[in-house]
Order: structure tokens, then C-alpha cells, then sequence
């Protein structure tokens, strides 16, 4: 059986799912679920850094695609329909979070700096866990979810060439956590 032939064999399995999930089948949104929630979970864990209120993210996310479920139109796969919610869901909670608001806004004044020797043993998931909020927040949607960096000015409500900034500052700190 050819990659192809396995991945074709996937996604309409999914689709069925979806359908079935549609007409209220709790077990086939139980399956989606089962499918998803790891990458769900990791992408809310990336957004804002608590595995707890990720995982409460992650379900809240679940949630709100059961309830909306009917308005997937199948147009793109269901994880990326998932995602985008999921990512929604975690970008409404950091909003609400003061920190995170003003951390959108860009401070050349001061850069941020580990101490001694945790960049040493730090691998790429920590040091995205270091980066301030606005720079994990851009740098998680641009280079892992594959968000436009206009698409990220309007989810975060900033210009896009802010976006463009945090993603440079972002990629900067990265090389400076890990190479130290």
C-alpha cells in the first residue's frame, strides 16, 4: 500500500468521523478527540506555558468544535479547523492576562537573559517556553502552526509588521538560549 494510498485512507476516515460526529454521535467526536488532543494539548502547552491551563484550554477548545461542529464545512481537514479553534481559544485566555498585553509591545531596552547554564541543557520546547509572550506567541503561530504574519496581526490584534518584529526578536532569543 503506497503513503498515499494510507494518508487518502485517513482522511476519509476522518471524514466519516466528522459526519458521523455530526448527527450527534458522541463515540465518532470521542475517536476525533482521541486523534487530537495530543497536539491540541501541545499547542495550548507552547501558547502559554502551563500544562495545566493548557490542558483546560485543550478542553475548552473541544468544546466550543463540538458545539460549532455543524458549521465545518470540510472546506480544509478537521485538525486544521481544531487547531485554529484551539489556537483562538489559547490567544482569548493570554489576552485576558495583563502581562501578556503588554509583552505584546516591543522593549529593544532590555533583553531578556537566562541564568548561567540553563541555555546549556535547554532543548528547542524550553526555549520557546523562555521567550517573552508576544515573541513565543508570534513565533508559535508563524513557524509551528503556520499562520501568515497577517494572519497573526489579527488574531493578536497587532500591526503585522509586529508581527514580523517579535518573529525576528523571537528567532534571535532562540539562537542566543540554545548556542549559549
Amino acid at each position: 500500500m503506497s503513503e498515499a494510498s494510507v494518508v487518502l485512507g485517513a482522511k476519509a476516515r476522518e471524514r466519516a468521523l466528522v459526519d458521523r460526529a455530526k448527527k450527534n454521535d458522541y463515540n465518532a467526536y470521542e475517536q476525533l478527540y482521541r486523534l487530537h488532543v495530543g497536539c491540541v494539548v501541545a499547542l495550548c502547552v507552547r501558547l502559554c506555558k502551563d500544562r495545566d491551563i493548557a490542558e483546560d484550554l485543550a478542553q475548552e477548545a473541544f468544546i466550543l468544535a463540538w458545539v460549532k461542529l455543524h458549521s465545518f464545512r470540510g472546506d480544509s481537514a478537521f485538525g486544521s479547523w481544531l487547531y485554529r479553534i484551539a489556537t483562538n481559544t489559547a490567544l482569548s485566555y493570554l489576552r485576558k492576562q495583563k502581562p501578556f498585553q503588554n509583552s505584546i509591545d516591543i522593549d529593544d531596552t532590555a533583553e531578556e537573559s537566562l541564568p548561567d547554564g540553563i541555555a546549556e541543557k535547554m532543548d528547542l520546547e524550553e526555549a520557546i517556553a523562555q521567550l517573552p509572550d508576544g515573541a513565543r506567541a508570534v513565533f508559535v503561530l508563524y513557524s509551528l502552526q503556520g499562520y501568515t504574519h497577517d494572519e497573526i496581526a489579527k488574531l493578536l490584534g497587532i500591526a503585522q509588521g509586529s508581527s514580523k518584529a517579535q518573529l525576528h526578536r523571537a528567532r534571535k532569543l532562540l539562537r542566543g538560549y540554545i548556542n549559549a
